[in-house]
């Protein structure tokens, strides 16, 4: 017999989280829950469930930030179900990786419907918010980097190139897609802009920045993390 999906409800509204726990319960699902973002994200990254219902109108912090948090390192289908009905928050949530999204007062049957449907398309198992490759760990929860078990102290800039190349870790990252993901549309001819970056990066996580073995460049192209 196989266990039953969980489900983690990450809602700040008790009410809402009771008619969940009945409703999910009573139709074969198992349940977990928070009723902040932070303890939505340590719950999801302790025990990853098989599907997430997220508010956007946490206590601590935005939903929508909370989202992208999560898409950082967790491949699990998301529904968001909030009071927010506006288009432009609609849009946001599924273009930062929401499957679905649902509006409050909603009905439990379409809501079951969704659910089905994620979990019928998502074939990810296992995520962990923790990166180990050659010497590294690179925590996308706390957003902390260790090489050879001792800290290394990044910007925040920094973090976020180190990041994604561990994320793609072995695959040629072109100058376009790397400026395009950490800065934005707007950056993706700032090629001076993006070796400065990786200058600065390669002298916190290289031997020899001059001579690197794990940042290395593709000429003409872009880079590669080798691990």
């Amino acid at each position: 017999m196989t266990n039953p999906s969980e489900i983690l409800v990450i809602d700040d509204e008790r009410q809402i989280r009771k008619l969940l726990e009945i409703t999910l319960q009573s139709n074969g699902y198992a349940f977990a829950e928070a009723s902040t973002s932070r303890d939505g994200l340590v719950a999801a990254a302790t025990k990853p469930p098989d599907l997430i219902i997220l508010d956007l109108g946490l206590p601590d912090e935005n939903g929508q930030t909370t989202l992208k948090k999560l898409r950082e390192w967790c491949g699990r289908p998301v529904i968001i179900l909030s009071v927010y009905n506006n288009e432009e928050n609609i849009v946001h949530a599924l273009d930062s990786g929401a499957n679905d999204y649902l509006i409050k007062p909603f009905r439990t049957g379409e809501l079951l419907a969704r659910i089905r449907s994620a979990l019928r398309t998502n074939s990810t198992k296992g995520e962990s918010p923790v990166l180990h490759c050659k010497g590294f760990e690179i925590d996308l929860l706390s957003r902390t980097v260790r090489k050879n078990n001792e800290m290394v102290r990044l910007t925040s800039t920094q973090y976020e190139l180190l990041a994604l190349f561990a994320k793609n870790v072995g695959k040629v990252l072109t100058h376009h897609y790397i400026l395009r993901e950490i800065w934005g549309q707007d950056f993706t001819d700032q090629l001076q802009y993006l070796r400065v970056f990786i200058a600065q990066l390669r002298k916190k996580i290289e031997v020899d920045p001059n001579r690197p073995e794990y940042l290395v460049t593709e000429s003409g192209v872009g880079y590669r993390f080798v691990a």
